[in-house]
């Protein structure tokens, strides 16, 4: 393919991720420890997100950008999360409330767009080993909504954090055995999907009164911010078989600390009351993986990763929301660190007898995260617990000559693409009951239970 071909492609490329992405504002109930969301792309959901040491398709712009390395050409890839489930709580006084996200399942579906391209292939050829990326996802997230007679709605009957990222990535390979990756991560909101920023609502309580509040009343603050961090990564790998192909990687991916400062209003029962600031604080992440592959030939390869996170979430104090009049509404949160530990697998059969021109993967996983939040400052905002995520997911890879439903070409001259993929995920989250006795807010005490289904779709092509 020529280098002009090469270049309109990037740009066609370019915009549609431009234009996607401004889909990317829509929330999720949380689906991380805390509120951090764990999967970005249906290869990696499929292994329970243990991904970091392969990272062998566009989305490591997300998992391990040190992996765009292994990624010839110009990739682009994208797709949608579909979560559901509900959260059970049983008050103390006897009272069953459920809590979801205003429906069956989040709508407009989140979604994740990523772009690679190799710069040598794009005709730059006084580069060698450099690739760049370009990525929006959702890294962190939730909504969720209680019903306004909940024994807890003087704490919370509505959040939203419609928080998206944008990921400027670069790799280069240092030398066979090391590749180095390092990104930007822009956080910021739209305005296109609900308020266009952080939203928290609840019933005002008695002691409201003293600022001129009428008890009962619905309160409400909403506020968006911009703001930045980073992430360095390594992709080292050891060993390689005959045809140059990874038999054992290592990862390492840091992603930083950063801080928001939501600046907006106060409302009381719709009427602005004064406006306000909240700090939100996100954690310093670090990601550990190996992948080893017992078995990579010509015909079929199968990878087994075991990936271990670390999320210091001791800067979360809390969330207090500093009025202009100089009144502190304390919410504090008083947060810990977590781990989460991931195991995966995945089997290929590489254009097996009964499908010529195609690759087909078989995926499975299990994931373990650990809450970093004290039962003490708990909140229905962020329901969350220990809990255990098992997943299984299909890969369908159409190569040149290869058509899909036995009608459409993946891949043709005529567009230009060497292939095209299809990655489907199911992951079920099953969270430790907890039993909240001692929370400074009395009315938050009780059994919280909470369930989550997900099903996930990301499509690429190659080109």
């Amino acid at each position: 393919m020529s280098r002009v071909q090469h270049v309109v492609r990037w740009r066609i490329c370019m915009i549609s991720l431009m234009a996607i992405g401004m889909w990317m504002s829509a929330p999720l109930l949380v689906y991380g420890e805390a509120f951090r969301i764990l999967d970005q792309g249906a290869a990696g959901s499929g292994q329970g997100t243990a991904f970091a040491a392969q990272a062998d398709d566009a989305s490591a712009v997300f998992y391990n950008p040190a992996g765009m390395t292994q990624l010839r050409g110009v990739q682009f890839s994208g797709g949608l999360l579909l979560v559901g489930g509900k959260v059970t709580v049983r008050s103390q006084n006897g009272q069953t409330v459920r809590g979801n996200f205003g429906g069956t399942v989040v709508t407009p579906p989140p979604l994740h767009v990523y772009l690679t391209a190799h710069v040598p292939d794009l005709g730059v050829d006084w580069v060698d080993g450099l690739t760049l990326g370009l990525g929006l996802n959702t890294p962190f997230g939730l909504l969720i909504e209680y019903p306004k007679e909940a024994p807890f709605a003087t704490v919370l009957t509505q959040a939203a954090l419609p928080l998206f990222d944008i990921k400027p990535t670069i790799a280069f390979n240092l030398n066979q055995y090391i590749a180095l990756g390092l990104g930007l991560d822009v956080y910021t909101f739209a305005n296109l999907i609900g308020e266009g920023g952080a939203e928290g609502q609840r019933t005002a309580g008695a002691p409201f009164a003293a600022i001129g509040i009428t008890p009962g009343s619905q309160l409400e603050f909403n506020g968006d911010d911009t703001a930045f961090g980073f992430n360095l990564s390594t992709l080292v790998t050891p060993i390689r078989n005959e045809r140059g192909e990874p038999l054992v990687t290592f990862a390492f991916v840091y992603r930083s600390h950063t801080s928001l400062n939501l600046r907006g209003s106060f409302l009381d029962d719709g009427a602005h009351f004064d406006e306000a600031l909240v700090e939100l604080n996100l954690p310093d992440v670090y990601t550990m993986g190996l992948a080893w592959w017992p078995i990579r030939d010509q015909d079929r390869d199968w990878k087994v990763e075991v990936d271990v996170d670390y999320a210091d979430w001791s800067e979360f104090q809390n969330l207090d929301v500093q009025l202009d009049s100089g009144i502190v509404l304390p919410r504090p949160r008083r947060w810990g660190d977590s781990f989460v530990v991931r195991v995966g697998s995945a089997y290929t059969w590489h254009e097996p007898s009964m499908l010529p021109h195609w690759k087909i993967t078989l995926r499975g996983g299990y994931l373990f995260s650990e809450t970093p939040i004290p039962n003490r400052t708990f909140e229905p905002a962020v329901p969350d617990a220990d809990y255990h995520a098992f997943s299984v997911g299909v890969g369908l890879g159409c190569q040149r000559h290869g058509k899909m439903l036995g009608v459409i070409p993946c891949a043709t001259t005529e567009t230009g693409f060497e292939r095209m993929t299809i990655d489907i995920a199911y992951k079920i989250k099953l969270y430790e009951e907890r039993n909240i006795t001692n929370n400074r807010s009395a009315v938050v005490n009780g059994r919280w239970d909470t369930v989550l289904h997900a099903g996930m779709m990301t499509i690429g092509w190659a080109f």
